[in-house]
């Protein structure tokens, strides 16, 4: 017998399923909290894995989905976001702008509309794995149906 999904796991299931998309988390109890950690426990390239990283431009929160290879410049989301500042965000803005926890954001079921920009590193991949709303829990899902799904705006994001 398996065991009972996490609320939050429920909650992306959900979402996805209201998308169009079928979602089957793993979990992984010894977690998933760095790319690196990701992409071990579930036997990928660390760029396959989707690191959520949510900010504020000029007091906006947005989410930018990266490959795991990369890093962000922030510069660069700013400047996608029409904005001119770029911050980083406490945990408690991270729960409250998506309602999930910081590394177990997933690419939708948010608590509220938020702008998404994405990598497009990802899109050279067949799948990509992101979190299912705990550090945990993660799906794989074709990268074309993560822009889809979550609405994002594909854009150059990683230093020069």
């Amino acid at each position: 017998m398996s065991e009972a999904l996490h609320p939050n796991v429920t909650r992306v299931v959900d979402a996805g399923a209201a998308l169009g998309l079928t979602i089957a988390p793993r979990r992984f109890p010894e977690g998933t909290k760095t790319a690196a950690d990701a992409a071990a426990a579930i036997g990928v390239h660390v760029g396959q894995i989707v690191k959520s990283l949510i900010f504020a431009v000029d007091g906006e929160v947005v989410l930018a989905y990266v490959s795991g290879a990369n890093k962000l410049d922030e510069q660069k989301l700013a400047a996608a976001a029409g904005g001119d500042k770029c911050a980083r965000v406490d945990a408690d803005a991270v729960r409250e702008a998506t309602g999930f926890p910081i590394g177990g954001v997933p690419p939708f079921g948010h608590t509220k509309q938020l702008q998404v920009f994405i990598d497009p590193d990802l899109l050279q991949y067949e799948e990509v794995w992101a979190a299912a709303g705990t550090w945990t829990d993660v799906f794989g899902i074709a990268p074309h149906k993560l822009v889809e799904a979550s609405g994002g705006l594909v854009v150059e994001l990683k230093p020069d």
